[in-house]
């Protein structure tokens, strides 16, 4: 079975490259247009603070606003990734979110993860991301 992308750079969220200088990165960032972590946790880590920084610094607060952002219309289908992380929590897109949930967004970030990757996400990934990211 092929890994995705996604897995094989333990960034299952695929964040995209630039210049911010995460903790865990790899030392050979061998994929041009993705970050790779040395572990999905710290990928995890990542997305959980992207997020967290849509809400501080963006003013979004909502799961259709955070998905536009993080899945931009002109290169996905942000309605249906909208929709799908929306069934696999429960979660109204419009309704705004506590950023400080971890049930809430521990489930986000794993259906998001599932959502590129087409596998469920391994929730201990996902909680020790979590945590990695300043939450207990």
């Amino acid at each position: 079975m092929k890994i995705s992308r996604g897995l094989r750079n333990n960034n299952p969220l695929n964040i995209r490259r630039n210049k911010t200088a995460w903790q865990g990165l790899a030392a050979q960032q061998n994929d041009s247009a993705f970050f790779t972590f040395t572990a999905p946790a710290w990928g995890y880590r990542a997305a959980f603070i992207t997020l967290r920084n849509y809400k501080r610094l963006h003013g979004i607060s909502t799961l259709d606003g955070w998905v536009a952002r993080w899945a931009p219309p002109v290169e996905n289908n942000t309605v249906a990734y909208t929709n799908y992380v929306a069934r696999k929590t429960g979660l109204n897109p419009h309704d705004v979110i506590d950023s400080d949930n971890k049930e809430v967004m521990c489930a986000i970030v794993a259906a998001m993860s599932q959502m590129e990757n087409g596998v469920p996400a391994k929730m201990e990934d996902v909680e020790r991301g979590w945590e990695l990211a300043g939450h207990r």
